[in-house]
């Protein structure tokens, strides 16, 4: 799959099957967050990939909005050294997986870290240092679910030259 279909069609997916993504498709998602655009190429990031069950349940119960989690085959912690940059710089290093993600067939779903009142105990759960914050948990694995949300179209939402209204 090219980069637009992968843009085009990636969805937040929040249902799974039973089956395991393997080893390298995990690595090679990190490899694409690794390749994110960073602000001064500051690359503040570490990347946590858990796949055992209790680690998915425990990260499922500290996460309000991800309960999902724990029936995902993978998670990746995004977490980024406290800097000047490190939010934007773990959000693209987040969308890259997504979209990698897509690319490899597989689902996934963004669930917010930063600022969350679980994002130190994220932290202390898989033995992160002090000095760097949780950006986001990304739930994997393979879709038991074709979700087609209404995006809104083009033409509401470009403007040329200057904002002519919503």
């Amino acid at each position: 799959m090219d980069a637009l279909e992968a843009l085009r069609t990636r969805r937040s997916v929040r249902t799974y099957e039973e089956r395991p993504v393997s080893k390298e498709d995990l690595e090679t998602l990190v490899d694409c967050g690794r390749l994110a655009a960073t602000a001064r190429n500051a690359q503040p990031w570490e990347f946590i990939v858990v796949t055992e069950e209790d680690g998915l349940r425990g990260l499922a119960k500290l996460a309000d909005n991800g309960k999902f989690i724990a029936d995902a085959a993978a998670c990746i912690g995004v977490f980024c050294e406290d800097s000047d940059y490190y939010l934007e710089d773990g959000c693209a290093a987040t969308q890259n997986i997504l979209v990698a993600a897509r690319a490899l067939g597989l689902a996934s779903c963004w669930v917010a870290g930063d600022k969350k009142p679980y994002a130190e105990k994220v932290c202390a759960l898989l033995g992160v240092p002090a000095g760097y914050k949780l950006v986001s948990l990304i739930a994997l694995g393979y879709s038991s679910e074709t979700p087609n949300p209404v995006k809104r179209p083009l033409e509401d939402v470009i403007h040329w030259q200057h904002f002519t209204g919503a």
